[in-house]
């Protein structure tokens, strides 16, 4: 057992001597309130908060006289912050979902200092929703929140009352909304419907005519009127294993602008951070007819421009879950996460996916689940890598058929 362990196992152990007394005092007076307050975690970032939102919804429509507070990571507040089913937002920079090193203790004296902060809004039900995330269940433990709802996953199972079994493979958003609906029971509301599907359960985001109104500026500058079509190519993401070929990219360009005369000049836009803005420029490179490139957009700026798009292609990423959250029509490359899982949560009619058939060495399984690679392996793991273009440009074909026989 390595000292990082050692030291997370003692920590775990004084949490529970800690918050010993209070549970146990919890526990037996809990009482139901009528309107009971609930707080919600989530420190992911984007497209599992978009993931989420549909949760945000049910638990409103069961429970409209409850106080939601939702727990997030600064990085991700845009998403929640306009939420009609939040009355409350809070920031935590949780540990583990930054890319800046800490020192050993961080996550420990964040943990119980998070905790003090809590306590004094007397929340009388806590829904963990990240499967993995201990910190979380130990943080709603410290907190003395007598309901206490997330997965039967170790080392935060001691500090969860109602505990609900992580299901593999099932999709991210039924798991949040079986775990949602298993708070609700908790506090004598009713269960949510099943069957759990994006009809009955949708992605919620929701541009402002601000935002509207500031992509309507830019594709005007840019020579863009409201009637052409677009397609928007979104190719980055956070993890490096996740990404495509840039020239295979460009090939897809080149084939839509090719593709222009019977299909009413289609325009290209490429999307991204303003870290992505040299894979960008990358990838227009080697387009015949320049695109619009826009790396310079909030999270709502750019949900406003995946609205106004035919076709938003791309890797599994946030953004491609915030042009289903639009009702866009999406084309997802995957490689190293199941689809089964992350995949769009949207009607399938108007998703395409393309899975890899490349087995990574070293890899157990197609997909292999990891993330993680360091920049010397990412080389040797080719598996989104090796979906070639022509596979690509069959699915792209077939969904710009459906808009041009219309």
């Amino acid at each position: 057992m390595n000292t990082k362990r050692i030291l997370r196992t003692l920590i775990l152990l004084l949490v529970r001597i800690i918050g010993a007394p209070g549970a146990y005092f919890l526990r037996r007076t809990v009482d139901s309130k009528p309107a009971p307050r609930i707080l919600v975690i989530r420190p992911d970032h984007l497209g599992d908060l978009i993931l989420v939102t549909p949760i945000l919804h049910a638990l409103k429509a069961q429970a409209p006289d409850a106080h939601i507070t939702m727990m997030v990571g600064p990085w991700s507040r845009e998403v929640v912050a306009r939420h009609p089913a939040i009355d409350t937002t809070l920031t935590c920079p949780f540990p583990g979902f930054q890319r800046a090193s800490q020192k050993p203790l961080a996550p420990y004296l964040l943990l119980f200092q998070t905790a003090r902060q809590l306590r004094s809004a007397q929340y009388d039900l806590a829904i963990n929703l990240r499967p993995d995330f201990w910190w979380g269940a130990a943080l709603i433990y410290l907190t003395g929140i007598p309901r206490r709802a997330g997965y039967a996953i170790q080392p935060g199972t001691p500090f969860i009352t109602h505990k609900l079994a992580a299901l593999e493979p099932e999709h991210a958003t039924v798991s949040n909304l079986r775990l949602a609906s298993a708070g609700l029971l908790s506090l004598s509301y009713n269960k949510l419907d099943e069957p759990y599907t994006p009809e009955r359960y949708p992605l919620h985001f929701v541009p402002t005519q601000e935002e509207r109104n500031w992509i309507d500026e830019r594709l005007t500058t840019a020579g863009i009127t409201a009637e052409m079509p677009l397609i928007v190519i979104h190719p980055g993401t956070g993890a490096a294993v996740k990404l495509w070929r840039n020239e295979a990219w460009s090939q897809c360009a080149n084939s839509i602008n090719e593709a222009r005369p019977s299909l009413q000049h289609i325009h290209v836009i490429l999307t991204g951070s303003p870290a992505e803005r040299p894979l960008l420029e990358e990838i227009a490179s080697g387009i015949h007819t320049p695109p619009l490139l826009l790396s310079d957009m909030t999270v709502g700026q750019l949900a406003a421009i995946l609205a106004r798009a035919l076709c938003v292609l791309g890797v599994d990423s946030g953004p491609l879950h915030l042009a289903v959250a639009q009702n866009t029509r999406t084309l997802q490359l995957f490689g190293p996460t199941d689809e089964r899982i992350f995949g769009p949560w949207g009607a399938p009619e108007r998703h395409s996916i393309i899975r890899t058939t490349q087995k990574c060495p070293g890899c157990p399984a197609i997909p292999c689940g990891r993330l993680d690679f360091g920049p010397d392996e990412v080389s040797q793991h080719l598996c989104v890598r090796s979906i070639p273009e022509k596979q690509v440009e069959r699915a792209l074909t077939s969904m710009l058929a459906q808009y041009s026989s219309k």
